[in-house]
């Protein structure tokens, strides 16, 4: 499993991307009013440690590519774009609906339509070269994804204008952005006086001059090397050294966090309470969290055996999301239920009246009936045939050393197969699955992650959304599978840009009547924020009785935890 969360790797936000979330802001719906809780809670005569905290990540080795902007990139792949560079806001994607803390904005105000936001930034901050940090940075960085759709994945085709009276940065939005108001808050800041002139797109940004509590000390393949940033604005970091170090895949990194060389990540560790805690249940830690976020199983709408919506719904029908659950996901991905797709508990409010009480089941019989009804037939050999008598078969693919999606992908495929089809499961080199076979479309079926948020908005428009449809051979950001309903489109646009709830519920029940009828694409399992750390060195880390930010280090929230990161005493 890769930084999924960290959907901006490929599709917002990341992000991961991991990871994109909706807050309402403040202690109204037109502001954002929170405590400044920017400052650490360390001792205050903590000193700085010279011990090192390694981050890991199953990624690969990577290419000396620093953009924190650029897709794929390695700063953005493996997390340390985020200790450099920092977002305007903290949101808690644990706590969705807990107000932001002010970041580099010390506070963002909202019009009553979600049409408008002002920024006002915070003052005293420096870029790491000692140039000032102003409201000219913030709107340069905005108008980057403004001018480059390559970079707009949270607010593609929404920006209407971005003006700055050098106090203020004022943003306006083609339409209500209710539901995205926190993407706004998670944008990086880059530095107007270094970029400027550059290709956002393809310039590497080998310096990485960034504002926040570390600055690039040297990159390899295999491992990157961060220092402290001494001209910090906000409480300096008490982690001497931090270092980022990649590995080829879940069982590399499982073996980096159990033998303590790596001492913070986020991989799917099956049996994690035997195989990781119970080699230091003192030190060893694993740390999940709710929210929207779940994995679907893109199917490809636009070519291919699952343009038929019968072979859709007759696989969803087939597919054991339990089994997937306990077996592929060892019990940390939670089993969706609901035929909505929405996870539980999160989700029971958002279900709309007609499918309440509604569950998936497993359901072969029903489901060759329904091939049956719409032409479907099988040769003497029990293999299913289409309409035309071809013999129906896919192929479901994602990347070598995802071990949850590829033990869950087989899963599915040993479902199908009791249909008759001729399904087979293929691991795929990571950076082609990110550069090509997903944003291109060039797949049958792959499973990937949603954004999550307060709302299941972000769920469904990622997944069913005309706004994101791009022609095949493309790229798309989101709606990997191309599908296109033109009601569907229309309502997720009312929900995000609704100010009551009954609009927004109207509106949902819409996307839901689709969802259910159409099945776009399978929804597996939900997926909370997971990550593992040890305390040997550091303690302060994101834990079940104090959430306060997602744990995992691949999120603009890794400035916050490395704020209040403190050495382990004795």
């Amino acid at each position: 499993m890769i930084n999924r969360k960290l959907a901006g790797i490929v599709a917002g936000t990341a992000a991961v991307a991991l990871l994109a979330t909706a807050c309402s802001g403040g202690d109204d719906n037109n502001g954002s009013k929170p405590t400044d809780k920017s400052t650490s809670t360390a001792p205050a005569d903590a000193k700085r440690s010279d011990k090192i905290l390694v981050v890991g990540m199953p990624n690969g080795q990577q290419k000396p590519n620093q953009n924190p902007l650029a897709n794929g990139s390695a700063s953005l792949s493996l997390g340390y774009a985020f200790a450099v560079y920092e977002s305007l806001m903290q949101v808690n994607e644990i706590k969705p609906t807990d107000p932001p803390t002010p970041w580099l904005a010390q506070s963002i105000e909202w019009n009553e339509d979600s049409t408008q936001a002002t920024i006002t930034p915070r003052e005293g901050v420096k870029w790491s070269d000692g140039e000032p940090f102003t409201a000219d940075d913030i709107q340069f960085s905005i108008e980057l994804r403004q001018k480059n759709d390559a970079l707009n994945t949270d607010f593609p085709g929404q920006y209407d204008s971005v003006t700055t009276d050098g106090k203020t940065v004022v943003v306006k939005f083609k339409s209500g952005q209710y539901v995205n108001r926190s993407k706004l808050y998670k944008l990086l800041i880059v530095p107007k006086h270094l970029w400027a002139g550059k290709d956002p797109v393809k310039w590497t940004d080998d310096e990485m001059v960034g504002t926040g509590p570390f600055k690039l000390k040297s990159f390899t393949p295999q491992s990157v090397s961060l220092e402290p940033n001494d001209s910090y604005w906000g409480t300096k970091p008490l982690v001497g050294a931090l270092r980022y170090d990649t590995f080829n895949d879940n069982n590399g990194l499982t073996t980096a966090l159990t033998t303590g060389q790596a001492q913070w990540g986020w991989t799917f560790i099956p049996d994690y309470e035997n195989t990781f805690i119970a080699k230091d249940p003192e030190h060893f830690h694993q740390v999940a969290g709710g929210g929207f976020g779940v994995d679907v199983l893109f199917l490809n709408n636009a070519k291919g055996p699952f343009q038929d919506v019968a072979l859709r719904k007759a696989l969803n029908m087939v597919t054991d999301r339990a089994d997937i659950s306990a077996t592929a996901g060892s019990g940390v991905w939670p089993e969706i239920k609901s035929v909505t797709g929405l996870p539980q508990p999160s989700g029971d409010s958002f279900i709309s009246p007609e499918f309440q009480g509604q569950n998936l089941t497993v359901d072969v019989d029903g489901a060759k009936q329904v091939l049956t009804d719409a032409g479907y037939t099988w040769d003497g050999s029990g293999a299913l045939l289409d309409k035309t008598g071809k013999k129906v078969s896919f192929t479901l693919t994602d990347p070598t050393g995802w071990t949850d999606y590829l033990d869950a992908l087989n899963i599915i495929r040993d479902g199908a197969k009791k249909l008759g089809i001729d399904a087979k499961t293929v691991g795929a080199n990571q950076d082609k699955w990110f550069n090509d076979i997903i944003p291109f479309g060039n797949f049958d079926a792959t499973l990937h992650w949603t954004d999550g948020g307060e709302t299941p908005w972000n769920l469904y428009s990622n997944i069913m959304d005309g706004a994101s449809f791009v022609d095949l051979g493309k790229t798309a950001t989101w709606n990997f599978g191309r599908y296109k309903n033109d009601d569907v489109t229309k309502a997720l646009a009312d929900f995000k840009a609704g100010t009551t709830e009954d609009q927004r519920s109207a509106a949902l029940a819409i996307v839901q009547k689709h969802f259910v009828e159409d099945v776009p694409g399978l929804v597996i399992w939900s997926r909370p924020a997971v990550a593992q750390y040890s305390t040997v060195n550091y303690t302060g880390f994101p834990t079940a009785d104090d959430p306060y930010a997602n744990p995992q280090p691949t999120g603009p929230q890794a400035a916050l935890i490395l704020s209040k990161l403190v050495p382990t005493q004795g």
